[in-house]
């Protein structure tokens, strides 16, 4: 017996529901990230020298991590898939920690960039690789409730993210929080792995051959010093890289240490000082090692093989087209264009890399995505429709909490984050029921559901006035707004997943968050633009207006067309979920897909 204890009950053992569970909340952890940079970028930019008054030099520290989460995630889903979730959640969470460590010490603006660079890529990472395992654990009838509470953690970072962010801050520096997610990182690495141990990779999927052999004949002494002598190179690299990104002043200051943070030449920076060098060869040792030798402590060669069986080239050129669109949206200022003034040339790029990825699709023995992948209707619908609910969602993050700093909290962003806060507390919940309720009511209906009522809250948002907010009748379209959100996600990413082979579970998954992340990005420009364009409309017609009538014309206009994005969702959901069978299977299918 695989991944299933019974067949008959289709549940997954214990041990695997609580490894389902760690990689909920390392999900989680990472979602808390992405927003935890809300409250703390004013002091993450004076950290690395920049004004606060410059906000548009900061805006690598946001892309940067948008650029790791979005553009690496089909790689990650597709390697998920070759070599297992459980490995790919331990490596995402080795990355995420790394990058965690690299922001925490950072002295200046690339390594900062670098490192939430890393944390996106390794926090991306986890949500494919967790929703695959589902897939992987649950037979198809019974993955709604655990797609929902997935689904649920991730969005309720988006709660927990600011407010961790405040809470850090009250009593210690942003590197604090950075600090916490290295040490929050670790911990779920060694859980994960701990109960990972001796347990089948990919839920149940036996290791190839030639991987359960290569630990097996090598005796337990030569692994224990191979690992020793890995251990030493790390640490050594670890010890010269604090002392090179820190430079603490007194060793600095001494006569004979002084001298390791002399650059070689004039001018040159730490990293061509003795120390930095020192950093340089360690981590070079260290990368050779676990070369050559599997079992040290990463199987670099293994992970590089898989790379190349993921299809690199494709990846790449995926990234490429991922990383353009995210470049040109993610630094965009709305009040002058979509885009930004480069993000013509990002686009341009995009779209040359795309017509290669094509043709080598077309070409590849192993593509990146497997043709015929995304062949069935609800499997491309899904992408679609996540774009959608992106571009609708996004509306809601932002404009609610800028709506109320316009109306009843000017002088309060506190109070912003609060009526925000209705909104984002009602989403989970809709996740949890959305993926109950997939047991009794096919996805595109309940999709349907979700994204009508959100767009009906929508509208009733574009009726607010400058004193709707201070009353109690607000909260309505804010709860069931948040709620229908919450309602259709679990629908979408199972539609994908019963529409799709079993071994690409871990790319539509990736496929389906970038889907979402791509809408988010595309949807705040153009929605805020539509906005600014109706709000001088108003002003050309109607110079009398005062800024508050402005802002408040602006928002409305944004509200209406995120119902829109909400009400096309839903239907377009009706349409290509119609032949998705996310409620239930036969018996033999149900005992296949148990093992």
């Amino acid at each position: 017996m695989t991944a299933l204890e019974d067949p008959l009950d289709a549940r997954p053992a214990g041990r695997d529901r609580l490894l389902l569970a760690l990689c909920a909340v390392a999900v989680a952890f990472a979602a808390v990230d992405t927003y935890v940079v809300v409250l703390a970028l004013p002091d993450m930019m004076a950290g690395v020298g920049i004004p606060v008054d410059e906000l548009q030099r900061a805006a690598p520290i946001v892309s940067g991590f948008l650029l790791g989460y979005v553009a690496m995630l089909p790689l990650i889903g597709r390697i998920a898939d070759l070599r297992g979730q459980v490995p790919v959640l331990a490596m995402s969470l080795v990355l995420f920690a790394i990058g965690s460590f690299v922001t925490a010490i950072s002295y200046d603006l690339p390594s900062m960039v670098a490192g939430r660079f890393l944390q996106g890529v390794g926090g991306g990472g986890l949500v494919p690789a967790t929703m695959s395992l589902v897939a992987a654990l649950y037979p198809a009838e019974r993955r709604g409730l655990p797609l929902g509470l997935v689904s649920a953690v991730q969005e309720f970072g988006s709660v927990l993210g600011p407010l961790f962010g405040a809470l850090v801050l009250s009593f210690t520096t942003w590197r604090g929080i950075f600090a916490i997610n290295l040490a929050g990182g670790a911990v779920l690495l060694v859980a994960v792995s701990a109960l990972a141990r001796d347990h089948a990779p990919a839920a149940g999927r036996v290791a190839p051959a030639e991987e359960r052999g290569r630990g097996v004949s090598r005796p337990l002494g030569r692994t224990l010093a191979a690992r020793g002598i890995a251990l030493l190179l790390l640490a050594a690299t670890v010890g010269t890289g604090l002392i090179t990104f820190l430079q603490p002043p007194d060793l600095q200051r001494d006569l004979t240490w002084g001298q390791l943070f002399i650059p070689y030449v004039d001018g040159g920076s730490r990293w061509v000082t003795p120390i930095g060098v020192a950093t340089i060869g360690a981590f070079t040792v260290l990368a050779l090692w676990c070369w050559f030798v599997p079992r040290a402590l990463v199987d670099l060669r293994g992970w590089f093989g898989h790379l190349v069986a993921a299809d690199l080239l494709g990846a790449t050129l995926l990234a490429a087209v991922l990383g353009g669109i995210v470049l040109a949206f993610a630094t965009a200022d709305p009040e002058v264009a979509v885009f930004s003034p480069q993000g013509p040339w990002f686009l341009v790029g995009s779209a040359l890399a795309l017509v290669l990825l094509l043709l080598h699709l077309r070409r590849a023995a192993d593509p990146i995505v497997p043709r015929g992948a995304l062949r069935a209707t609800p499997a491309w619908g899904s992408l679609v429709v996540s774009f959608l609910v992106g571009w609708a969602l996004i509306a809601a993050l932002v404009d609610i909490p800028l709506f109320a700093r316009t109306t009843t909290e000017r002088d309060s962003q506190l109070g912003a984050a609060l009526v925000l806060l209705r909104f984002l507390a009602a989403l989970p919940v809709g996740a949890i029921v959305g993926g109950w309720l997939l047991r009794r009511v096919p996805a595109g209906v309940l999709t349907a559901i979700g994204m009508a009522a959100a767009g009906g809250s929508f509208l009733a948002m574009a009726q607010w006035d400058d004193t709707s907010l201070a009353g109690f009748a607000s909260n309505l379209p804010l709860v069931v707004g948040g709620f229908g959100f919450g309602l259709a996600l679990a629908p979408v990413n199972a539609a994908i997943l019963a529409t799709t082979d079993d071994d690409a579970h871990g790319l539509a998954s990736a496929l389906v968050v970038v889907a979402r992340m791509v809408g988010m990005l595309v949807g705040i420009s153009a929605l805020t633009t539509i906005g600014l364009r109706r709000l001088y409309a108003a002003q050309e017609s109607d110079p009398g207006l005062s800024i508050l009538e402005l802002g408040i014309v602006q928002e409305h206009a944004v509200f209406v067309g995120a119902a829109f994005a909400a009400f096309a969702a839903g239907v377009l959901a009706l349409v290509v979920f119609a032949r998705a069978r996310t409620r239930g299977v036969d018996t033999v299918e149900a005992l296949r897909v148990a093992g």
